[in-house]
């Protein structure tokens, strides 16, 4: 917990080609590994944006043939660096695929995966209608994962909206949370920067959080900001609109100083249901 590394996240604009998304996140990953990022973190679908929810099954592959993690596995060791694919779907069953974290250590095997657990079904005002779950089968445990210089608890976007999951992996000893995401520009204006700010005061901890940006062919639009947060809640680095990567430096001691001056994790109570 003594050692200091950098990080960083990639935003791309994925669409429905994957070749090209693989190639252009690519060079993203590169020029961060260049700038001294240790770990890299990429965003969730960062492979490929479908137009229909259906795609990602009936376009799709298994696990173990999925040409994006072949590719960012040997990538990984390559330039011997972590990679944190933010998600890739993955098929499952029943015509329905696992929106799955890839965690990839500098020697390119898989130290973790993790399948999102809240999906995202919902109305917005504009129009907007989204029924993540009617292709996307939701995971079933949290997932923790060791780096050299501490913990890392694995989200992916829509989860950030459950405080309860990111303190039981603060409270299970994470000291950095991932969140990858595709945020919605309409959401994602509104609630982005307050949602992860919060998830890095409320446990102490830094967040990582790389963000598409940008819009589609077909008028999908997502919000980018990818953000690195500190475990006090502040800023490091924001992404802005554009394509591109951030970088920050980290120190996981500050995770500890943190919680030393408001130990709130030790002070959780368990609170019976509400009676009306």
């Amino acid at each position: 917990m003594d050692k200091t590394f950098k990080v960083a996240c990639v935003q791309n604009c994925a669409t429905d080609d994957m070749e090209a998304n693989i190639s252009a996140t690519e060079a993203l990953v590169r020029a961060a590994a260049s700038a001294g990022a240790s770990l890299i973190c990429l965003p969730e679908y960062f492979c490929i944006l479908e137009r229909s929810d259906w795609a990602y099954f009936d376009k799709g592959f298994e696990a173990d043939q999925h040409p994006a993690l072949t590719h960012f596995r040997n990538l990984a060791k390559e330039l011997h660096s972590w990679l944190l694919l933010g998600s890739i779907p993955v098929k499952f069953k029943a015509r329905k695929v696992h929106n799955r974290s890839h965690l990839i250590a500098p020697d390119g095997k898989l130290v973790a995966i993790y399948n999102k657990l809240h999906l995202f079904d919902v109305a917005i005002k504009d129009g907007q209608n989204y029924h993540e779950s009617s292709s996307v089968a939701p995971g079933d445990r949290a997932v923790i994962a060791d780096l050299p210089w501490g913990r890392l608890g694995l989200t992916i976007c829509y989860d950030v909206r459950f405080p309860q999951l990111y303190r039981a992996l603060a409270k299970a000893g994470a000291h950095f949370i991932a969140v990858p995401a595709a945020f919605t520009a309409k959401t994602g204006e509104a609630h982005w920067h307050t949602l992860v700010r919060a998830r890095a005061i409320e446990n102490a901890c830094y967040i990582f959080a790389p963000d598409q940006p940008g819009q589609r062919p077909w008028g999908r639009r997502t919000y980018g900001h990818s953000l690195i947060v500190d475990p006090w809640g502040v800023v490091l680095a924001d992404g802005g609109e554009d394509e591109g990567y951030i970088v920050a430096d980290i120190d996981p001691a500050r995770v500890e100083e943190a919680r030393r001056m408001i130990p709130a994790l030790t002070h959780d109570r368990d609170i019976q249901r509400a009676e009306c």
